[in-house]
C-alpha cells in the first residue's frame, strides 16, 4: 500500500513538473488575445495557434502534456449540465465549454482536487490551475510554474491580453478558484 502511494506521489510530482515546463514553453509563442466564438474540430480542436485567450493557454499546457481539456470538459458538461453555470449557453457547446472561466472552475473543482484559497504563497505548487476575479465580472485562469519572482511567489503563466507571460501575478487580484489536475485517467 505505502509503495502504490508513494508511486503515484512520484507519478503526480513528475505530471505537474512536466505540466509547469509545458507551462513555460507557452511563453515563447506569439499569440493575438481574440476573444471570438470560432467553430471547432472536436476532438483536440483549437483556435488558431496565434489567437486565443486566458483559457485557451490552459488548454493549450494541458493538451501538451496528453490531456484534452476541450474533450474533458464538454463530455463532464454534457452529462452533468445542471452542474454549469449557464449565463453564456443553453446546451453544451464543445467549441466553447472549455474556453469559458466559469467552466473550468466547475470542471477542475468536479473533477480534479480544490485547493485552498488563501494569500499564503505556500499553499501554492506548480502545476496548480489559479482563477482570479479581476473585477467589474471578468475572471481570468492562469497555471503556476516552477520559477519565483521577485516577491518570493510562485510565478504564474496566463494570457491577459499580451499572450501568454510568464508573471509575478499569483496576488494580484482576488483568487476565486484553487486546483489541481492530474487528467481523467490519473485514477487508473
Amino acid at each position: 500500500m505505502v509503495t502504490a502511494a508513494l508511486a503515484q506521489d512520484s507519478t503526480h510530482a513528475e505530471f505537474l513538473a512536466r505540466l509547469s515546463a509545458a507551462a513555460i514553453e507557452r511563453t515563447h509563442h506569439t499569440v493575438r488575445y481574440r476573444p471570438d466564438y470560432v467553430r471547432l474540430p472536436y476532438p483536440n480542436g483549437d483556435v488558431p495557434s496565434n489567437t486565443g485567450v486566458c483559457t485557451d493557454e490552459v488548454v493549450r499546457v494541458y493538451r501538451a502534456v496528453g490531456i484534452d481539456l476541450q474533450k474533458e470538459v464538454h463530455e463532464d458538461m454534457v452529462r452533468n449540465f445542471a452542474a454549469y453555470p449557464h449565463a453564456w449557453q443553453m446546451l453544451p457547446d464543445s467549441n466553447i465549454d472549455h474556453r469559458r472561466v466559469p467552466n473550468l472552475k466547475v470542471f477542475f473543482a468536479r473533477n480534479g482536487l480544490k485547493l485552498p484559497m488563501s494569500e499564503d504563497s505556500r499553499d501554492y505548487s506548480p502545476g496548480d490551475i489559479v482563477a482570479w476575479d479581476l473585477g467589474a465580472g471578468i475572471t481570468h485562469v492562469g497555471i503556476v510554474v516552477a520559477r519565483k519572482g521577485s516577491s518570493g511567489n510562485y510565478m504564474v503563466v496566463h494570457n491577459i491580453g499580451r499572450g501568454p507571460q510568464m508573471e509575478d501575478v499569483l496576488f494580484d487580484w482576488k483568487v476565486i478558484g484553487h486546483y489541481r489536475y492530474y487528467g481523467s485517467h490519473a485514477s487508473e
